[in-house]
């Protein structure tokens, strides 16, 4: 079993260079897939990247 690498909000700010309120933009539209641990929010770094890959075929 693999554990995947959990990242926060602004761990996710920086690595897509983007603000806080377009992060949980992205959270509340579901392009952008997380979980609640307790009261903090998770973002999987699968997540991150399978989002950064839909966006540049999008773009394409």
């Amino acid at each position: 079993m693999t554990t995947a690498e959990l990242l926060t909000v602004p761990e996710v700010m920086a690595r897509l260079k983007l603000g806080r309120s377009t992060v949980y933009d992205l959270i509340r539209s579901r392009r952008l897939t997380s979980i609640t641990v307790g009261r903090a929010r998770r973002i999987p770094a699968d997540a991150v990247r399978d989002f950064i890959t839909f966006e540049i075929g999008e773009a394409a």
